[in-house]
């Protein structure tokens, strides 16, 4: 009995490391999508839910009839490095113009169970054109239904649109283009995660440009930890939720990014035993540094994007950047980060052919420092490029036997 409940146990563990680490990489995860997962994590439902309202302040919600998980993950400070991305080839991030589509939509698509790809158009059509701070939406040209087209296939992956019939990216090609779908609200109302919605900001059109980055930081204002009258509790709470938000939702913490009362939480022993403790139950392994910490997922489940990475030129580039960058204390100018680029392509002439333009080295300069800046490898400041202490952990090397 004792060894039946010691795995019972183990199993338990195994189960809720691994569900963590599937929310944290995918936050909205549907029985159609993935049903292990799933069903993994309606099995695991109270642990799981614990163990992200503890650590993160973040709320898990699980609907087993209606065949969905969503984990509301809210950010204390607003972030823009992960964008909705355009889901072809190049995973370009969303323009301004497919956030506002996306927004249209998602409203319109509240409103029906079951439409076309042609109905759904006329309706954002209509909603455009009745308000004015939207621009027109031209279903005549083929670079907006280029841009409906991503909306849509974002909207399907998530879950929040089935296709009957059809395939969306017909509607590229014409706009004659027969879809049907069917709307799953339950989803569509999960993928808005902010605290306060922006309708409840009551704030005049004229004045959103002006006042955008309050407003944004607005939505994200959480009552639960006070204000300048906050308890030593909700201090401490604050505290907690916010340090352990950006371990496990940045690539790597470093000590200098945190305020100063949130530092001294995380090198306290308390912070350092509940860190440990998070990082184990999850499944991770945390590297723990001078200059700050590092989560390291041995299965790979828990992110998105990888680093190191040969999936693409700019990722590949971006290794290559970090010797030079590293050797350079004060950083690389953006013409000392081109020069580099264009040595890359002087010396592997058969690589990145999508670089081999009059642009290309500045391009993929640029692409590079950016993947590097996201993982919180680089900074970028004023005219120069500077590495970040966890840069130092990596090393390119070169390959002296065959390539099999």
């Amino acid at each position: 009995m004792s060894t039946l409940a010691n795995q019972l146990v183990l199993a338990e563990r195994e189960d809720v490391a691994r569900g963590i680490r599937l929310l944290l990489g995918r936050p909205l995860i549907t029985e159609r999508g993935d049903p292990s997962a799933f069903a993994l994590i309606r099995r695991r439902q109270d642990p799981l839910t614990k163990w992200f309202d503890y650590h993160c302040g973040w709320q898990l919600v699980v609907e087993p009839r209606l065949g969905y998980a969503r984990l509301l993950k809210i950010r204390t400070v607003p972030d823009a490095s992960r964008p909705a991305r355009r889901l072809r080839s190049g995973r370009a991030p969303f323009d301004r113009r497919r956030y506002t589509l996306l927004c249209v939509a998602a409203a319109e698509l509240l409103a029906v169970s079951v439409t076309t790809v042609g109905l759904l158009a006329d309706r954002v059509v209509q909603a455009c054109a009745t308000d004015e701070a939207l621009p027109p939406f031209d279903t005549a040209s083929k670079p907006e239904r280029m841009a409906f087209v991503d909306v849509l296939k974002l909207l399907e992956s998530s879950g929040a649109l089935l296709t009957m019939d059809g395939a969306t990216d017909s509607f590229a090609e014409s706009a004659d283009a027969k879809v049907l779908y069917r709307v799953d609200a339950s989803v569509l109302m999960r993928l808005l995660v902010a605290p306060v919605g922006p309708s409840r900001l009551a704030a005049p059109t004229e004045e959103i440009p002006l006042r955008f980055a309050e407003l944004l930081r607005e939505t994200v204002r959480e009552n639960r930890y006070g204000g300048a009258d906050a308890s030593d509790a909700q201090r401490n709470l604050r505290l907690r939720h916010s340090v352990l938000r950006r371990l496990f939702d940045d690539p790597v913490l470093h000590h200098d990014e945190l305020a100063a009362d949130e530092l001294a939480y995380l090198t306290s022993p308390t912070g350092r035993q509940v860190v440990r403790r998070a990082a184990e139950q999850g499944g991770f392994v945390l590297e723990e540094r001078a200059d700050g910490l590092l989560l390291v997922d041995p299965d790979a489940i828990a992110t998105d994007s990888r680093f190191p990475d040969d999936s693409a030129s700019a990722r590949v580039a971006a290794l290559l950047l970090l010797e030079p960058l590293t050797a350079a204390p004060g950083g690389l100018t953006p013409e000392q980060l081109t020069a580099e680029a264009h040595g890359l392509l002087r010396r592997f002439p058969q690589w990145a052919k999508s670089y081999h333009s009059e642009d290309g080295a500045q391009r993929l300069a640029i692409d590079a420092v950016g993947i590097l800046t996201d993982f919180g490898l680089a900074r970028s400041g004023g005219d120069r490029t500077v590495a970040r202490p966890a840069a130092f952990r990596y090393r390119a090397v070169t390959a002296t036997g065959p390539l099999s």
